[in-house]
């Protein structure tokens, strides 16, 4: 396959190594029934519905049938981060600065974000490394007392102009209208260096083995239709030493605040999602789905299943959400 083009050397090797035919894919034939919210669906069913949603979206099968994806997507992108927040109080922005403040990458990381088409945590990366990037400068900068003004203005200018220091990160999404509402928004934002953006599927993933330094996804592996190919996945096409960070809704343990919690999910979030998005379907789905993915522990024993080592989470807000994190060794 011919190198992807674009605007960084380095980034155009990474992406030359994006794999133009994909291994076949497993599965496909309608197996046994698995759960699509708090439906029973063959795996087929699922997969087909699947291709429709992102995060906090899904369309079913009918609805898919009478819209266009781009009507579909159209009708819920322009309430997408004013649903995130009123779902969440905006507090979905802290769990993904905690994401990246766990993930604690350095200049040189190559990153791959999983079911990230909106670049919230890409965008998160960048503006985290070209933090570290600034204070490595200044620091540079502050040890070479005996230079002129000139030669340190030199200096710091063209380091700076390398703000990332050779990192990238490479989203990956399945949902093309998520990933063109991501590059809206970077070029909205400004962000253009150091960022691709990739089709594929988390279960078959276009890549090279052993390629990327960290792998992260964040309210997505909940939306995969095997999340044991999609961890599979994550490990081949980490380098050895690599680092899986996964974020996700979990279960959580207090008894009256999980009753609380279920109240707010099933009586207060389609209500919003009707309201706001005009969606109540998909916000229903997000409820149901968040109650059939597996708890914690079991979500830990499927990561350490698929090769992974030290395998640890953290609760955030008593187990509303949880960050995965395993390392391949």
């Amino acid at each position: 396959m011919a190198a992807v083009r674009l605007c960084r050397c380095r980034c155009r090797a990474l992406l030359s190594r994006v794999r133009g035919a994909p291994r076949a894919l497993r599965g496909l034939a309608a197996g046994p029934e698995m759960h699509f919210g708090f439906q029973s669906v063959t795996e087929e069913e699922r997969r087909e519905k699947s291709c429709f949603f992102h995060l906090h979206v899904v369309t079913d099968l009918s609805e898919a049938i009478q819209h266009t994806v781009y009507q579909v997507f159209e009708s819920v992108a322009k309430k997408y981060d004013v649903m995130n927040d009123s779902m969440t109080l905006g507090i979905h922005r802290v769990w993904k600065d905690i994401l990246v403040h766990k993930m604690n990458p350095s200049p040189g990381t190559l990153l791959l974000d999983v079911a990230g088409g909106t670049g919230d945590i890409a965008f998160r990366f960048i503006n985290y490394v070209r933090a570290v990037r600034e204070r490595q400068l200044q620091r540079k900068i502050k040890h070479h007392q005996d230079l002129s003004w000139q030669e340190i203005f030199e200096n710091y200018q063209e380091d700076k102009s390398d703000s990332l220091g050779d990192s990238q990160v490479v989203v990956c999404d399945i949902n093309r209208e998520m990933l063109k509402v991501g590059k809206q928004k970077a070029q909205h934002l400004g962000y253009s260096k150091g960022l691709s953006w990739v089709l594929g599927n988390a279960e078959e993933l276009p890549f090279d083995d052993d390629m990327f330094d960290v792998y992260t996804i964040a309210f997505g592996i909940r939306n995969v239709t095997r999340i044991d190919l999609a961890l599979e996945e994550a490990y081949r096409v980490l380098k050895p030493g690599g680092r899986f960070l996964c974020l996700e809704f979990s279960h959580v343990s207090n008894p009256l605040l999980s009753r609380l919690y279920d109240l707010y999910s099933f009586q207060v979030i389609p209500v919003l999602g009707e309201v706001i998005a005009g969606d109540w379907k998909s916000y229903q789905y997000l409820v149901e789905s968040i109650r059939r993915f597996p708890p914690q522990e079991e979500l830990k024993a499927m990561i350490e299943d698929a090769g992974f080592f030290k395998v640890d989470y953290e609760n955030l807000n008593f187990g509303i959400v949880a960050i995965h994190s395993g390392f391949k060794l």
